[in-house]
C-alpha cells in the first residue's frame, strides 16, 4: 500500500483508513474522499425539493401535477381577458396566479413541476413577480387604480 494514499500508512495495513471528508465507499472496498465542489461535468440532475407527483401514482396525468395546471390555467385567463381588451384585470389576474403558485408552493408538500428551485427560491421568485405584475396593473395609464408618487416624479425626472 502507498503511504499517504487516503491517510493510510504501513502501520495501519489491518483496514482502510481516511482522514477528511469521505461519503462513498470505492468499487474496491477503499473510503473515497468526496469534494463539496460541484463536478466539472454533470451526468444527472437532482430532482427539485418538491419535485414529486402531487398525487398518487395511479392518478391521470392532469390530477398528479394539478398546482401547475392551476397556476398555467389562471394565466390563460388571464391572457384570454387581455386578448379581449380588458388588460388592467388580464394582467391582474396573471399576477394573482403568480401569487397563488406561491402559495402553493409554501403550503403544499409536493407540487408536482410547480417547483423548479428550492421552496424558498420559488416562493420568493413566484411572489416577487406577482406582486409586481398585480401593483405595475394597478398602474397603468389612463386612469391608474393606484398612484405612487415618488414614481411619479421618477418618470417625470427621466423624461423631462
Amino acid at each position: 500500500m502507498e503511504s499517504g494514499s487516503f491517510g493510510q500508512s504501513a502501520a495501519h495495513e489491518d483496514g482502510p483508513s481516511a482522514k477528511g471528508a469521505v461519503s462513498t465507499v470505492g468499487s474496491d472496498g477503499r473510503p473515497q474522499r468526496t469534494s463539496r465542489r460541484f463536478p466539472l461535468f454533470t451526468r444527472d440532475t437532482a430532482r427539485p425539493e418538491g419535485g414529486g407527483r402531487a398525487a398518487s401514482g395511479d392518478a391521470p396525468a392532469p390530477a398528479r401535477q394539478w398546482p401547475v395546471l392551476a397556476v398555467l390555467s389562471l394565466v390563460g385567463l388571464g391572457l384570454l381577458l387581455t386578448a379581449f381588451d380588458l388588460f388592467r384585470i388580464g394582467t391582474m389576474v396573471i399576477g394573482v396566479a403568480l401569487m397563488a403558485g406561491a402559495v402553493m408552493r409554501w403550503t403544499l408538500p409536493s407540487v408536482g413541476m410547480l417547483a423548479v428551485r428550492s421552496r424558498f427560491t420559488d416562493m420568493v421568485t413566484y411572489g416577487v413577480l406577482g406582486v409586481a405584475i398585480v401593483l405595475l396593473a394597478m398602474m397603468v395609464q389612463p386612469e391608474p387604480w393606484l398612484k405612487i408618487p415618488f414614481l411619479d416624479d421618477a418618470l417625470h425626472f427621466t423624461i423631462s
